[in-house]
């Protein structure tokens, strides 16, 4: 179902500290300020931003606990501002298992982790984390927004799955190494265009640990157009609506996830 109103949300970056979940909290309320200042409903921040995008900051002993007292600055200002944040951590789960999670701070301050990352990149997320089972969705003020995390926005299968469970927006918290710009621009915008939806990405800046990464905090409208992007600025925030009529006009125009097929049969193999 379409939602009827317009919905304000904001991608926010910064530095990350490795293993200093109380220095990022605060850098995340100083953020979520900046957004509610501007009208703000729902802030996305970005990948692993509150124990920090290090393999020294994931083991399960350093991993989040989601009733951390650490947390509670956080959730305090979402209470007070009427804000949704989508945040990312290192969580700890039961059985001595880490998930790369979404931490969701919700407007009333109660604190979840409703999606673990499903495609781990590399050799030390591999390691590390355990991926997740599930998608996940939130619904705010009647806008089904889709979750992933990163590398999950490279996979046209996660967001398409999003959209056709009902999603009209996917927001992603990403953390792109520098020198990543152009694919991280790419695989988002596309993701918009795929399924004539909104995305909402927010790009982990500064350094981290022994690693540079790239910022690129981004909305993309459902044609795959930049409706606000910032670059490596630090720290950054970028604000704008969703609209509905425009989700509407677009799948309308372009109804790609529309005539997405099932399965594209057999495949034919001709040798000449």
């Amino acid at each position: 179902m379409t939602p009827s109103a317009v919905l304000r949300v904001a991608a926010a970056q910064a530095t990350s500290v490795a293993g200093d979940v109380a220095a990022n909290v605060a850098t995340a309320c100083d953020l979520a300020g900046r957004a509610a200042d501007q009208g703000a409903r729902v802030l996305v921040l970005p990948e692993l931003f509150l124990t920090g995008y290090a393999a020294s900051a994931w083991d399960h002993e350093r991993s989040l606990d989601l009733d951390d007292p650490a947390l509670e600055p956080l959730a305090a200002l979402a209470r007070e501002r009427s804000l949704v944040v989508v945040a990312s951590a290192a969580v700890r789960r039961a059985l001595d298992a880490t998930t790369l999670s979404v931490v969701l701070v919700d407007a009333t301050g109660e604190v979840s982790a409703p999606y673990d990352k499903q495609h781990l990149c590399g050799d030390d997320e591999q390691r590390f984390f355990t991926p997740g089972d599930h998608g996940a969705t939130l619904v705010v003020d009647g806008w089904e927004l889709g979750l992933g995390v990163c590398y999950d926005g490279s996979f046209p299968e996660h967001a398409a799955a999003a959209a056709a469970a009902g999603a009209t927006a996917y927001l992603c918290p990403a953390a792109f190494f520098a020198g990543a710009d152009h694919r991280r621009d790419l695989y988002y915008a596309a993701r918009a265009l795929d399924n004539g939806i909104y995305v909402v990405l927010a790009g982990l800046t500064g350094r981290c640990g022994d690693r540079d990464f790239g910022g690129g905090s981004a909305v993309y409208d459902p044609e795959g157009r930049p409706v606000a992007r910032v670059g490596a600025d630090d720290p950054a925030v970028v604000v704008a609506y969703l609209d509905p009529a425009e989700v509407v006009r677009v799948q309308e125009m372009n109804p790609i996830a529309r005539d997405r097929l099932d399965s594209q049969g057999t495949r034919l193999r001709v040798p000449l």
